[in-house]
């Protein structure tokens, strides 16, 4: 289905992941997926009840990662979609810039320059 790793809830990637999504209606778990998340993450909840969610450290949220919920997803509204983006093809447009650009970068997004995302990379990154 495209997902770069699944596991079970108490185990971490070996890498940080970029989103994380719980169908569970379990809210222990959300801090769980945080800890899964890179800075600047995502964690949906995607049922439409959670139990409570538990208190968590600050430095779990901390580096502009989000929680996000959903409104009236059921477990079937997510297999349905999970097996919909698996037949669609997805065409992301980015524009990459070296590091040394990120002003550029900036300009072009405020400028409306962009179709896309625009991508910074690392030296020695690029595909």
């Amino acid at each position: 289905m495209g997902a770069t790793w699944a596991g079970d809830s108490h185990q971490l990637p070996d890498l940080p992941l970029d989103a994380a999504i719980i169908f569970a209606p379990v809210g222990e778990l959300v801090p769980a997926a945080l800890r899964a998340v890179r800075k600047g993450g995502v964690v949906v909840c995607g049922g439409i009840h959670m139990s409570d969610i538990p208190t968590f450290p600050y430095a779990l949220l901390w580096g502009e990662r989000q929680l996000r919920s959903v409104a009236n997803l059921t477990r079937k509204d997510g297999e349905n979609f999970l097996g919909l983006i698996s037949k669609v093809a997805i065409d992301t447009h980015i524009e990459r810039y070296p590091l040394h650009a990120a002003n550029q970068a900036l300009r072009d997004l405020k400028e409306g320059r962009l179709q896309g995302a625009a991508v910074l990379e690392m030296a020695g990154t690029a595909d």
